[in-house]
Parts: structure tokens; C-alpha cells; sequence
């Protein structure tokens, strides 16, 4: 008699994945700040050289930064510290600077991402198993490389939001556009995949530690609580 699939439970899902979040911030975190400072890079004047020459180049300049700021006055004392002073700056929409940009770059990538995985995972699952059977190398590899197309869709977006978060208050008043326009008219359209190293180096990992995290939180749970 075939086994009877689990029911959905959207509490199990909740903390599921809220677990694998945990897992792809522990595994992609660092590679994530590498990525952002490649993107915010200014275009070095005639004659001057590129602040960071690469992916490797930024990781250890970032590195060098960072134990210095150590020992010296930093700007935000925290993350309550950041949204107090921006708060305070630029109103109730300093906090919410780029959401129109977060969700041209999250919208399309988050279907490929979730699209891509399941359509992996049904590849991968062997004729007459269930994909709560599927193994971890295999949960490791659709993970994986749903990260890698979902970050495929998601640079661009990602790029002009980073550039336009980090900016001074009131350059871009039109918003993305006029990050578009500075960046392809400055730098050319390839600006717009600044980054790409280290947000592919990311990508992987990343993401195959969340979707395992997510599959090995939800077996867990349904051990634990069958019934919930």
C-alpha cells in the first residue's frame, strides 16, 4: 500500500524555514558583504586604479577595514543604532529607501528560484519515490543551483539597488532610472553584473545549505510532532 504524504502544516514550513534562512546567512553572509562592496565601488578618476581589483582584492581589504574599525569610532553602533539614524535623517522613508528596487529584484527572482528547485527536485527524484526521499547530495545540488539561477535573474536589480541605497540623500530624485542611466552611461551595461564573482561564489553554498537546512528541519519536525 502506498505510504499517504505528509500533510502540509504551515507552522512546520514556518520554522523550517526560518531554519534555513539561519543556514544560508551562516553560509553566504560574508561573500554577501564582498558582493555589496564591489557593487558600491566609485568609478576611479583618469589615472587612478580601481579601489578593489577583484573578489579576492575586496575580501582582504574589507578584512584589513574592518580590524581597524575595531579600535576606532565606527558610524552605526548597531542595527537599532542605523534605523534611529536614518529615522532621523530621512523620515519613515529613509528606512524604506529601495523597496521598489528590492521587489523588481525579488519578484522574478524568487520564481526562478522556488520554479527552479522544485523542477530540479522532480529530476532528481528516482520513478516511484517521494521527494521527501530524495537524497542529501541531491538536495544539496538543486539547492545549489537554484541559487545560481535565481541570482542569474536577480544581479541587475541588485546592482542599482545597492548603488541607490548607499547613495547620498537626493542624487538619483528619479529613483532607478537614474541609477540606470549614470551606470550604463558611465560604465557601460556590463556595470550592471558587478559582483558577479562573488555572488555566484555565494550562490552554491548558500543556497544548498538553506533548501538542506529547510528538507532535515522539516523531517525533524514531522519526527517530533506527526500530528501538528
Amino acid at each position: 500500500m502506498a505510504k499517504q504524504p505528509q500533510p502540509i502544516s504551515p507552522m512546520k514550513n514556518f520554522f523550517a524555514g526560518g531554519f534555513g534562512g539561519v543556514c544560508l546567512v551562516f553560509a553566504g553572509h560574508p561573500l554577501d558583504t564582498i558582493k555589496v562592496r564591489l557593487q558600491t565601488q566609485p568609478k576611479p578618476k583618469p589615472g587612478e586604479s580601481l579601489l578593489y581589483a577583484g573578489t579576492l582584492d575586496c575580501f582582504k581589504k574589507t578584512l584589513a577595514k574592518e580590524i581597524q574599525a575595531s579600535s576606532g569610532k565606527v558610524k552605526y553602533a548597531g542595527p537599532m543604532d542605523c534605523v534611529k539614524q536614518l529615522y532621523k535623517e530621512s523620515g519613515i522613508r529613509g528606512i524604506y529607501k529601495g523597496t521598489a528596487l528590492t521587489l523588481m529584484r525579488d519578484v522574478p527572482a524568487s520564481g526562478m528560484y522556488f520554479m527552479s528547485y522544485e523542477w530540479l527536485k522532480n529530476l532528481l527524484t528516482p520513478a516511484g519515490k517521494s521527494h521527501n526521499e530524495l537524497s542529501i547530495p541531491s538536495v544539496l545540488f538543486a539547492g545549489g543551483m537554484a541559487g545560481i539561477f535565481n541570482w542569474a535573474v536577480a544581479i541587475p536589480p541588485d546592482v542599482l539597488k545597492s548603488r541607490f541605497q548607499t547613495a547620498p540623500e537626493g542624487k538619483y530624485p528619479n529613483g532607478f532610472r537614474d541609477v540606470l542611466r549614470e551606470l550604463v552611461r558611465e560604465e557601460g551595461i556590463g556595470s550592471l553584473y558587478k559582483g558577479f564573482n562573488a555572488v555566484m561564489l555565494r550562490a552554491f553554498p548558500a543556497n544548498a545549505a538553506c533548501f538542506l537546512g529547510f528538507e532535515l528541519a522539516m523531517k525533524f519536525l514531522n519526527w517530533l510532532a506527526p500530528n501538528l
